[in-house]
């Protein structure tokens, strides 16, 4: 492989950022929010460790874009001339091409109400759409769908909450918190319904 410094340069570019696009440009943003409000609704807000919640939205953002990183591959492979040949011209388009499945997954799961709001900031006026539009309405996006799924989820155990309340208040026992009660009816009654299973399941049918 060419040891060109645009190449040395655009290599280390790309490395640098690898992090970054692998949370804004697959479904990690959307998987971690939801998985972050189900702690908070069972109402143990560090128990999973802050570590776990973003190594399950790790491995299953990887679940989802398996099938796009493999297309990934294959084209990259595909060129490989253009990007050994150390002409920067030459290797944004063959990066370009490389990276059409990402774009294609992007536009596979952007609403056209967000993706219209951001093209209409495009030079010319959104009769196109570029990624400077597509990835902002992507993750605005993903962030209504995770907040959407995770009202629905937050609801069972507010309802419960409310219920170990009433019942406390009307016992008379107003010293006694309820969520020293509520906590452990919602650890087992999630448990009982696997739903972490449950949560992983609908995370990923939604991509795949």
């Amino acid at each position: 492989m060419s040891s060109s410094p645009t190449t040395l340069i655009l290599i280390s570019i790309g490395a640098g950022l690898l992090p970054f696009l692998m949370v804004m440009l697959t479904s990690f943003v959307k998987i971690a929010v939801v998985l972050s409000i189900v702690r908070s609704a069972i109402g143990t807000p560090q128990i999973p460790p802050n570590s776990v919640v973003t190594g399950l939205s790790l491995v299953l953002s990887l679940v989802v874009m398996a099938p796009v990183l493999s297309e990934v591959g294959q084209r990259l492979e595909a060129e490989e001339p253009a990007l050994v040949s150390g002409a920067p011209g030459q290797m944004i388009q063959a990066i370009g091409i490389a990276f059409e499945p990402v774009e294609a997954f992007l536009r596979r799961h952007t609403r056209p109400e967000h993706l219209r709001a951001f093209a209409s900031f495009e030079p010319d006026g959104g009769q196109q759409t570029s990624w400077r539009a597509l990835v902002p309405a992507f993750l605005v996006g993903q962030l209504n769908d995770a907040f959407r799924m995770g009202f629905a989820i937050f609801l069972p155990f507010l309802v419960l909450d409310m219920l170990v309340s009433s019942v406390l208040l009307s016992l008379g026992m107003h010293m006694l918190s309820p969520a020293t009660i509520s906590l452990p009816l919602k650890l087992l009654l999630f448990a009982a319904a696997d739903g972490w299973t449950l949560i992983a399941q609908s995370l990923l049918g939604q991509y795949l």
